[in-house]
């Protein structure tokens, strides 16, 4: 069975930090590209970053080019999103998703940037 479940939100001021985790399980996880995407209160969902299998192109939307940093560890099943310098606008649900994998996208973790 799929699974993949997101952790790490939370509510953090402006100019803080945030780390996400999301731990995988139910298919051959370093043989997939993995991603995080969040979607903001009436907005669509949107693609934040990915990481290439087993661990090599990175890509970044332009709103967190230079802040965020996507990372995966293939030994834990686990991909990683180190988010810096947040702003109010980043706030969202983030979700993480196995490019490719029916059912592979988790419940989501809640991200509130707020003085």
């Amino acid at each position: 069975q799929v699974q993949v479940v997101e952790s790490g939100g939370g509510l953090v001021q402006p100019g803080g930090s945030l780390r996400l985790s999301c731990a995988a399980s139910g298919f051959t996880f370093r043989l997939y590209a993995m991603s995080w995407h969040r979607q903001a209160p009436g907005k669509e969902r949107e693609l934040v970053a990915r990481i290439g299998s087993p661990g090599g192109l990175v890509t970044y939307a332009d709103s967190v080019k230079g802040r965020f940093v996507i990372s995966r560890e293939n030994a834990k099943n686990t991909v990683y999103l180190q988010m810096n310098s947040l702003k109010p606008e980043d706030t969202a649900v983030y979700y993480c998703h196995a490019d490719g994998v029916v059912g592979s996208w988790g419940q989501g973790t809640q991200v509130t940037v707020s003085s």
